[in-house]
């Protein structure tokens, strides 16, 4: 699948608009521009992909914005070795990211179509990305803990199924709010029942849907 030079340019000039708007974490940075985007994007459009906007997938989902999946990523804090579990692959987009940044990632999808469709994908770009069909209120108890949890859209609350499978010292990042708009939080594990919350702005995700699969 290709990634010519057009296109590495156009993700340079992407990531020069991060920046403009904030981002200046450089790890972040190089790993957005080290994957493909246009590779995770419906066909319709592909001459969009590196504008800075969310775009239509499959069962009413989206690809993020690249400015969300800096923020996100940035607010994660992932370390290389990092076992990271995402709510909601989506497009993968966000996993192939994460993975750049050597994180050992665990994604979970609700909608059958795009698990299915998102797992050969990324399987054939070469991620080694662990991808389960399932309800992400539940998580992966089986793998857990985990060292980061990121979810990539919007919870009603903060969801503490997954707070139980989230590591002492570990960082969940969650776009909390029942509305179309949501607050982004960051939870810091302190202890069984201790948790340091943070929240930096609002965000426009789908909603995360429980029960479904």
């Amino acid at each position: 699948m290709e990634d010519n030079y057009r296109q590495q340019g156009l993700r340079r000039k992407l990531i020069e608009e991060i920046k403009s708007k904030g981002i200046d974490d450089q790890k972040v940075l190089n790993a957005i521009d080290e994957v493909p985007r246009h590779l995770f994007m419906d066909k319709a459009f592909l001459e969009f992909a590196y504008s800075d906007k969310a775009f239509p997938i499959e069962a009413g989902q989206t690809i993020s914005q690249p400015y969300t999946v800096a923020f996100q990523t940035h607010l994660l804090d992932v370390y290389k070795g990092a076992k990271v579990l995402e709510v909601g692959t989506g497009s993968g987009y966000q996993a192939a990211v994460l993975e750049k940044l050597g994180a050992w990632v665990f994604s979970i999808e609700r909608h059958k179509v795009l698990y299915e469709k998102t797992r050969k994908l990324l399987n054939k770009l070469g991620y080694s990305v662990n991808c389960f069909y399932g309800d992400g209120f539940k998580g992966l108890p089986p793998f857990a803990p985990f060292d980061r949890i990121l979810i990539t859209c919007g919870a009603p609350e903060i969801p503490h199924e997954l707070l139980n499978q989230l590591k002492t010292g570990g960082i969940m990042v969650v776009p909390v709010g029942a509305g179309d708009v949501q607050q982004m939080t960051t939870i810091l594990k302190k202890g069984d029942k201790d948790y340091e919350i943070h929240q930096s702005g609002k965000f426009r995700f789908v909603p995360m849907l429980q029960e479904k699969v």
